[in-house]
């Protein structure tokens, strides 16, 4: 597979905030364990410090590539000559589209901790997806990586 003129890929990691959110939940589970003893204490925080890191970092390792002639958004794969014209989408524009605008046959890879999103149609008559609304941080840099790997298809 030839890799595009314009590779992307993003990673759609969660926000500092929530390491901090991870700490603040092995604390809570300190205090539940705070009467069995310092080592359950210990313990506590340092299991539930690592599970809810270990849940944020999941939840924040989906990925948005285009490779070759095909868009990899999550677990979907799309060439990119079913796909048509895309829109930026502002943080009011996209908070819309992921709520009382969503068509419920789309393809929706968000994450509201990220502002801006991009809407792409679909144009292959055999897919019953109207768009794909994807989360992302660059979308002016996957608009342009989409664009060349059409060019290049």
């Amino acid at each position: 597979m030839q890799l595009s003129a314009s590779p992307y890929e993003e990673r759609l990691t969660a926000p500092r905030s929530w390491w901090a959110i991870c700490f603040l939940i092995g604390i809570a589970m300190a205090l539940v364990f705070l009467p069995f003893g310092t080592l359950p204490l210990l313990g506590a925080l340092v299991g539930g410090t690592a599970v809810s890191a270990v849940v944020a970092s999941a939840y924040g390792s989906i990925r948005i590539r285009v490779v070759g002639d095909s868009l990899i958004a999550g677990e979907a794969k799309i060439p990119v000559a079913a796909l048509g014209d895309a829109e930026i989408m502002d943080q009011e524009e996209a908070r819309a589209w992921r709520t009382y605008k969503a068509d419920p046959r789309a393809f929706m890879l968000l994450r509201a901790y990220i502002p801006t999103a991009l809407r792409v149609q679909v144009t292959d008559p055999a897919d019953p997806t109207p768009y794909l609304y994807l989360s992302t941080r660059e979308p002016e840099r996957l608009i342009a990586a989409l664009e060349a790997a059409r060019a290049t298809a």
